[in-house]
This record gives structure tokens, C-alpha cells and sequence, in this order.
């Protein structure tokens, strides 16, 4: 009986492609069910035998740590580099935005909470 291996909701295609392509290289036999029309499933990487559940697992978790610890540096980069946007920088880049952003969400909150200010 198959077993799901992975669910690719919110999986870019490049993780599918190379979870393939690690099933492909541990020799464990796998297919692909593509997404629902609707959007109700997203698909998923599935096992033809239950048997290569136990091999593909830790395989999969190695790939995604090494995947994590991947992404960890190149934010981590970004980050020395100025190319990550926090707070500050986007004040400093743009401060007529950021000050036009922050009148409206105190516009938003005082027509929310005025109502129940002013009731007693």
C-alpha cells in the first residue's frame, strides 16, 4: 500500500524536484500526485511500498536539515549584505511611507475602538 511521504502544499518546485531526485538516488521507488484543480489538494510524493518508509525518512530529514542550515546562511548574508528589509531600514529607505503605513493603522484602530470608548 502507498504511503505519503511528503505533502507539497507550499512546496516550491525546486524541493520537489530535488526530493525526487534524492528518492531517485537512494534507489526508493516513489510517485507524484499533482494538485486538485480546486486547490482542496496539493498533491504529494508518495511511496510505492511501505517498506521503503523506513529508508526514505531519515533520508528526507538529512536533505531537509541540510536545506534549513542552507537557507539559515544565505538569510544570515542578506542580512550582513542590507538586503533583508527590518523596520529601521525600510524608516531610513522610505520615511513618508512607513510614516503614511503608520497614520492609517492608528486611523484603523481609533475607528475600531472609539465606538467602545465612548459607549459608557
Amino acid at each position: 500500500m502507498s504511503k505519503l511521504l511528503m505533502n507539497l502544499r507550499r512546496v516550491p518546485d525546486e524541493e520537489r524536484d530535488e526530493v525526487c531526485e534524492l528518492l531517485d538516488e537512494h534507489g526508493i521507488e516513489y510517485f507524484l500526485t499533482p494538485p486538485s484543480v480546486w486547490g482542496v489538494s496539493a498533491g504529494g510524493i508518495w511511496l510505492r511500498h511501505d517498506q521503503d518508509w523506513e529508508r526514505a525518512r531519515p533520508v528526507l530529514a538529512d536533505y531537509q536539515n541540510r536545506r534549513h542550515d542552507r537557507g539559515k546562511a544565505a538569510f544570515q548574508q542578506a542580512h550582513r549584505d542590507g538586503d533583508v528589509t527590518t523596520v529601521g531600514r525600510n524608516l531610513r529607505r522610505h520615511p513618508l511611507r512607513t510614516l503614511a503605513f503608520l497614520v492609517a493603522v492608528v486611523a484603523v484602530l481609533l475607528i475600531a475602538l472609539v465606538p467602545f470608548i465612548t459607549f459608557g
